[in-house]
């Protein structure tokens, strides 16, 4: 019986994940959560015993001074609740660590543990992966359930992946399961680019998730940081005459596809989004404020800390997971890396969008961006990758 003695009773409470290593391409599904976690000033309440999850050989602790004083770190999972203020307060739980390695039930059956303690009314796992898409075009992002009602009634896809996964795709069976409505949303991240950080990945995740719970999150730096993110990135690619015709035909071939999909619907969505933005401190989403912690002592390894988890160590470059997905089918086919760059500092992304992230069928070929694209794309647009089917 997990007891949360000091965390008062929460308002229609969100809980929101992601985890570091493999479903974490260019870091930019923990640096989402990191970022609410930081906005609002959440504070921890919990977090899991790195004992029963963590292989210290793979993910080893981090030794700090603290006024002199040696500390340790430990490498786990934590949990810290916001409150979101306005005319609809609501309260978000963030999860934020690293895929266990080892007893992934058990470390899911503990999650939702919390989850059913605090109330949870929805799940939604942050992921991303490596895919054929180019820097210079708003980032794709896919939202997959297991759920037909959820997938029905929020417009999301219902995911029919088979294939290898990680600890998102485990989590949401196992919310799933346990009657739980459960969301992942997954961003693509360029494989030629695929270095953390990625602010723009980021903020195309924290825009999705916006409008996915009806917030108004604050973004703080991140819409610059992605705009000087891209530039950064278009400048290194027209040094490469290769890279730059790479990334022309990854353009031509993202263009044609989603052409058809320029609609109404992407317009109003973004058209709200500005509407939000434009009344601070209005609507659903107002100023968030953190939970007072005078007054409310949150318990359960409070001695952890709140100093970011080391990550794990990163695969190594023999593959870079693109997905294709057959055209016309729900099976993801084995990627061809036969052109994918050497040196890759980003975790794997699963094989075929694992977990529910977006395929590509893209050919190699090669081009260039342009500055324009990158004005335009850093205000962090969000579109559903419509590059194959995604199956999840």
């Amino acid at each position: 019986m997990i007891e949360l003695e000091g965390v008062p009773e929460l308002i229609d409470p969100v809980m929101v994940a992601a985890f570091e290593g493999w479903n974490d391409a260019g870091d930019a599904a923990s640096t989402a959560v990191a970022h609410l976690d930081r906005e609002w000033k959440g504070e921890v309440f919990a977090a899991l015993d790195a004992e029963d999850y963590y292989d210290f050989q793979v993910n080893r602790p981090t030794v700090f001074l603290d006024n002199g004083v040696r500390k340790i770190t430990w490498p786990t999972t934590r949990l810290s609740v916001v409150r979101v203020g306005g005319d609809k307060p609501r309260d978000l739980v963030l999860v934020r660590g690293i895929e266990p390695s080892m007893r992934w039930r058990s470390f899911c059956n503990e999650i939702l543990a919390f989850a059913h303690e605090l109330g949870v009314e929805m799940v939604v796992i942050l992921g991303a992966l490596l895919g054929d898409t180019p820097h210079t075009r708003p980032v794709p992002v896919s939202g997959v359930t297991s759920d037909p009602d959820l997938a029905r009634t929020m417009d999301l896809e219902e995911t029919r992946y088979e294939g290898p996964t990680g600890i998102v795709g485990i989590l949401q069976e196992a919310c799933t399961h346990a009657g739980v409505p459960a969301v992942s949303l997954w961003a693509a991240v360029p494989h030629y680019v695929s270095q953390p950080p990625n602010p723009k990945a980021t903020l195309a995740l924290l825009n999705r998730l916006e409008d996915l719970i009806g917030l108004r999150i604050p973004l703080g730096e991140l819409p610059e940081d992605a705009r000087a993110w891209q530039v950064g990135v278009d400048q290194l690619a027209a040094e490469d005459s290769e890279v730059a015709e790479y990334v022309q035909t990854l353009e031509e071939a993202r263009d044609t596809a989603e052409l058809p999909e320029a609609s109404g619907e992407a317009i109003a969505r973004e058209f709200e989004r500005y509407l939000r933005r434009r009344e601070p401190g209005t609507g659903p989403g107002g100023p968030g404020v953190a939970m007072e912690g005078g007054d409310t002592p949150f318990l359960r390894d409070t001695g952890s800390g709140r100093t970011r988890p080391p990550k794990p160590e990163q695969p190594g470059p023999e593959a870079v997971p693109g997905a294709e997905a057959a055209e016309g089918t729900g099976e993801a086919e084995e990627p061809d890396v036969s052109e994918a760059p050497e040196e890759s500092d980003a975790p794997e992304a699963p094989e075929g969008s694992a977990d529910g992230s977006p395929g590509s069928d893209t050919a190699p070929d090669r081009g260039t961006g342009t500055d324009a694209d990158a004005d335009a794309d850093a205000d962090g647009e969000t579109e559903r990758d419509t590059d194959g089917e995604s199956d999840k």
